[in-house]
């Protein structure tokens, strides 16, 4: 578990990229603020994937991945607007 959690972070970095360019048009936020959101959501995916006990295939994980992402997408959509509504 503990390599596991690791790999999530380390990951994070690209999942929140990842999730910036699965949103179209341009998002308004830093890039520590998008590594933030990719770790956390790195993390969750990894979690759910546990959860849904997908977490451990042959090969590349895909739908860990594709939860990981997705997190991070909703995660920037998320903080984008809660800026907005603060602005």
């Amino acid at each position: 578990m503990f390599t596991a959690i690791f790999t999530a972070v380390i990951f994070g970095i690209v999942v929140g990229a990842l999730g910036r360019l699965v949103l179209p048009g341009k998002q308004n936020i830093s890039l520590g603020v998008t590594f933030g959101i990719g770790v956390v959501a790195a993390l969750l995916g990894t979690f759910v994937a546990y959860l849904l006990g997908v977490n451990h295939t042959d090969g590349i994980n895909w739908i860990q991945h594709i939860l990981q992402v997705a997190f991070a997408a909703i995660g920037i959509v998320a903080y984008e607007r809660r800026s907005a509504v603060s602005r």
